[in-house]
């Protein structure tokens, strides 16, 4: 995995980095919340490990980026033995914490942890629905053996269908989960040309579905009933 390390202390940094080194795990330093959010600008870790005490800020405000659009792993660094600071930490969506001052090996243990949980969740994102092969975890899509090429938007309306299959999901839903940032400013119509183009792209059919029903006045539905999960 590619693990992200955002510690302003420089030695613990490049410590937890050293101690990991037979993991078989790639580990990269930042030390800043700009550092971290430039990072994240061109690409996006398996996991953080993030301190919530840095020099030019918070890293709640990272944390808050990141759960805008990932769900990846985030452990939390704190020296603030405090439960008001592991509750807001796990209430903006961290995946665990640790105390400092903390023993490497507990911290191994929880990053084991976390990447046994990861694993899991990417292996339950495998889908097989009728001609379709989807894999969330790995972002691979197949129709009848072809790639399809799914932008991030039609990427999160499909995992968002597939995985609430028979439910009708409402317009209203949809804009605030893809557009969750200035959702209220996103036009309309905007939600319609992603759906068309995701549907020219799964059915043989648009105008007799196989996969996404139209309910009209109120959303869409993923109606397919044969789902299956994906097995190695």
């Amino acid at each position: 995995m590619n693990i992200m390390i955002v510690e302003d202390d420089a030695a613990l940094n490049r410590g937890i980095a050293l101690a990991f080194g037979n993991s078989g795990d790639t580990f990269y330093s930042c030390y800043t919340v700009r550092e971290a959010k430039d990072r994240l600008c061109r690409e996006l870790p398996d996991m953080m490990i993030l301190d919530i005490n840095l020099g030019d800020g918070s890293g709640y405000e990272i944390l808050k980026e990141i759960r805008r659009t990932s769900d990846i792993p985030v452990l939390l660094l704190t020296a603030n033995d405090l439960e008001i600071d592991q509750v807001t930490g796990l209430s903006l969506g961290a995946d665990d914490y640790v105390t400092k001052p903390f023993s490497l090996a507990v911290l191994r243990a929880r990053i084991e942890a976390l990447k046994r949980r990861c694993a899991q969740k990417k292996e339950e994102e495998r889908y097989r629905i009728g001609e379709l092969d989807l894999d969330f975890g790995k972002l691979n899509f197949y129709k009848r053996g072809r790639e399809l090429t799914l932008s991030r938007n039609e990427q999160k309306l499909l995992r968002l269908l597939v995985s609430n299959p028979g439910q009708i999901m409402t317009r209203e839903l949809l804009i605030d989960r893809l557009w969750s940032q200035g959702a209220e400013f996103v036009d309309e119509n905007a939600l319609s040309v992603t759906m068309n183009r995701l549907r020219r792209k799964l059915e043989d059919d648009i105008k007799d579905p196989r996969y996404i029903q139209t309910v009209y006045g109120q959303g869409y539905v993923w109606i397919s009933p044969a789902i299956q999960r994906r097995h190695p």
